[in-house]
């Protein structure tokens, strides 16, 4: 996800929540990164598997000996990983997980190339097959880029619930479009929200309540059906965006914050993302390189 005109913070209309947050005020940095290190180790609920190392991108193909030197970095910090993509060798993330002992949120990438689309939802449906797949994500965002219509994006749901009728099938995109799109909300089993306050330039300060915000308006979109934050993180360098500021101490807070905020409400999360990726700055310029809890050579950035 990068940033959309028109769905920025404003402080002004924020309702704050009881629960805040830690009182970075009066931490220092080295105990910050303790804490930091500290939440890591406690573990996390899930978190969102980086596939490119530098110099690859997405249409490369990615060996699984690659994929299982990632799983076993973040096998002892996660109960779940996420997948985006079937093909190219991202099929070899459901696998090697699971064989880890690793829970999946697997998903079928879809775009405006529908013979794409046809492989992605045959390989998400063989993985199922697998018992590969705990959970089954079909698109990512493809609202939010405007690549396929409602109807469109239905019929693929609808094709791979009645494909796998045991697994919870749902749709991943930006936490207002389930507002936007209330069939594609109902259609869901479960509603795959992805929750940014960076990208709505908010400051840090404010950003785990405008998060909790974005989770509260797709779960009233979801009327009582389970709502998973599918992405949510902050860059550690690489520019700003009104008043938000990517640093290495920020990602911090954000990352403390998520973390101590879900366990306390049992709110699912998975965290953006395992690994820095040099690839994603075309889209989202300096910062999408710049995300990960690792950097791209796979060392702890804290």
């Amino acid at each position: 996800m990068s940033y959309r005109e028109g769905h920025h913070y404003i402080a002004s209309k924020a309702n704050y929540s009881d629960y805040a947050g830690v009182d970075f005020s009066k931490i220092s940095k080295d105990e910050l990164v303790q804490l930091w290190l500290e939440t890591l180790q406690k573990g996390m609920h899930g978190i969102c598997f980086s596939m490119y190392e530098d110099g690859q991108e997405p249409g490369d193909i990615i060996t699984e000996a690659q994929v299982e030197r990632r799983i076993q970095i973040l096998k002892p910090y996660t109960k779940w990983i996420r997948s985006f993509s079937c093909i190219e060798g991202n099929e070899h993330v459901a696998r090697v997980a699971h064989k880890h002992g690793i829970k999946t949120l697997v998903g079928a990438w879809l775009s405006d190339d529908k013979e794409a689309n046809e492989t992605e939802i045959e390989a998400l449906i063989q993985l199922a097959g697998e018992g590969c797949v705990d959970i089954a994500a079909v698109g990512n965002e493809v609202l939010y880029r405007n690549e396929l219509n409602e109807e469109e994006l239905l019929s693929y749901i609808r094709r791979v619930k009645e494909a796998l009728p045991d697994i919870p099938v749902g749709y991943v995109d930006a936490y207002y479009e389930f507002t936007n799109h209330p069939r594609i909300t109902e259609t869901c089993d479960v509603i795959l929200s992805n929750c940014y306050p960076y990208w709505e330039g908010c400051p840090i300060e404010y950003s785990l309540n405008h998060m909790q915000q974005m989770y509260g308006q797709a779960t009233a979109a979801a009327q009582g059906k389970k709502v998973i934050i599918t992405e949510t993180g902050w860059p550690s360098e690489g520019g700003s965006l009104r008043g938000a500021f990517s640093s290495a101490e920020n990602a911090m807070k954000y990352f403390i914050n998520t973390q101590l905020w879900s366990a306390k409400a049992g709110v699912e999360v998975f965290y953006f993302s395992s690994f820095d990726e040099s690839w994603k700055t075309g889209d989202e310029g300096d910062v999408g390189a710049y995300w990960g809890l690792w950097d791209k050579h796979e060392k702890l950035k804290f």
